[in-house]
């Protein structure tokens, strides 16, 4: 395999840069049946670029936008993912380190349509490795620096759950927006710093607040609540086939409700999501209207197989359909 260079040319600037420190060489592939102590027969696999930062690249490049995905690789599953990411033309900076990027894989059960998933936990990384990130960010000039960071999926071992705290502190000094898109200490953490954009899951919603769960008839006082504690400037809670909440200071509380389609598979909805709202807002669209072009990318993705990202016909064609009800 050719070596791919490790950073974009300097001369490239950005107004959106997504970070991912635990990437993922993603592996599908498909079998009759998935059985215990058996032989498994599978087909060619198919290989993608993962994790949650790259994938918001990817989306974004898929609705016609750009950005570039900064992330950490290691050894031949990252220079894999350099030369996927070159493929689908998607800009990127790849921080070298020592240790393997993590590969997962995901078996699709022909007999059933069942999915296994089986996510790896990424490579051990070092302090001066993933500090690299937080220093090239904070060395760029105010000229150059990006008007949004999205900073999205888990964290690998070594890197303390304070990275997104520490990359908040970063913005809310250099004042470039960020958006978080995680969950555990990680989120927290992140939150209680204060940044511009969280959009968790129902569970990572009702943990914000130190709860197991928020019924329907709770989650507007909740969301008040976390925005008055200035853990976020925006809060979008994606509520699955329901749409999604949005809440802010300036525009209140609404909800957005997508249509029912045929799901094939939920992976890569969220991150589809975050990248269609990124990328409304740069284009100047009014909050609600960017949270319904996410909810839109979110429902397209379900309708692709595997861990396929939205398509932007699909994206366009529910956007629609969504201003209409």
């Amino acid at each position: 395999m050719a070596a791919h260079p490790p950073y974009i040319p300097s001369d490239f600037m950005y107004d959106i840069i997504t970070i991912t420190l635990n990437p993922a060489l993603d592996k599908s592939t498909y079998a009759k049946r998935v059985l215990p102590e058996k032989k498994i027969r599978c087909k060619n696999p198919f290989y993608e670029p993962g994790g949650g930062g790259i994938n918001v690249s990817r989306a974004i490049k898929k609705l016609e936008g750009s950005s570039c995905a900064w992330f950490l690789a290691g050894g031949a599953p990252g220079e894999k993912i350099c030369e996927l990411l070159q493929e689908e033309d998607v800009d990127y900076k790849a921080i070298k380190i020592k240790n393997w990027t993590r590969e997962n894989l995901m078996v699709m059960e022909e007999s059933t349509g069942n999915q296994f998933r089986f996510g790896m936990p990424g490579p051990e990384t070092s302090e001066a490795e993933w500090k690299q990130c937080l220093e090239l960010i904070a060395q760029l000039p105010d000229a150059e620096l990006p008007k949004y960071v999205v900073a999205s999926g888990s964290l690998p071992p070594g890197v303390p759950d304070t990275f997104y705290l520490q990359l908040a502190q970063l913005a809310n000094q250099r004042g470039f927006k960020l958006v978080v898109d995680t969950s555990g200490e990680a989120l927290l953490k992140a939150a209680g710093e204060g940044v511009y954009l969280l959009k968790p899951n129902q569970l990572e919603f009702a943990a914000l607040v130190g709860r197991e769960e928020v019924s329907a008839l709770e989650q507007e006082q909740i969301a008040q609540q976390i925005l008055g504690e200035g853990k976020c400037e925006v809060l979008v809670v994606s509520l699955g086939p329901r749409g999604a909440m949005v809440a802010s200071k300036e525009s209140g509380i609404s909800y957005i409700v997508s249509p029912a389609v045929k799901q094939q598979s939920a992976v890569g909805a969220g991150d589809s999501m975050v990248g269609a709202m990124v990328m409304s807002l740069l284009k100047g669209m009014s909050l609600d209207e960017a949270v319904r072009y996410g909810v839109a990318a979110g429902t397209a993705a379900t309708m692709t197989p595997g861990s396929e990202l939205c398509k932007k016909e699909d994206t366009d064609r529910i956007y629609r359909w969504i201003l209409e009800h």
